[in-house]
């Protein structure tokens, strides 16, 4: 069977076959770590609904992994595997919708601040 690669043009990924996962012979429209990423993104609810609640620190502690990661792999030919790619990402995911979460939360209490 041979592998079929799923297309999404709005999305900026590299879609290298050896850096994706594969349902059923076809190509996951993005990398594993961008799978991890989006995966991340459905923690948002959790944040904005005060769910959960990270600090600033460790907000940004969430996503170092996976610049880390990234970036030792682009710069020092150092080869990751596609597990460490999805969890890096998906941190990298649930603390960027931390911090979306935490400045949209700073946005309103100022409007708040400001109006009161």
């Amino acid at each position: 069977m041979s592998k079929q690669k799923t297309k999404i043009d709005w999305v900026s990924c590299h879609r290298k076959p050896e850096r994706s996962f594969f349902w059923r012979g076809k190509q996951f429209p993005v990398c594993a770590r961008c799978t991890g990423i989006h995966l991340g993104y459905l923690a948002f609810p959790v944040f904005t609904f005060g769910l959960a609640y990270l600090n600033l620190w460790w907000t940004l502690l969430l996503m170092i992994p996976t610049i880390v990661d990234g970036l030792t792999q682009a710069y020092f030919k150092r080869e990751s595997n596609n597990f460490m790619r999805v969890t890096t990402g998906l941190a990298a995911g649930i603390g960027a919708m931390s911090f979306v979460s935490l400045i949209g939360k700073s946005i309103g209490n100022f409007l708040l601040h400001l109006f009161s």
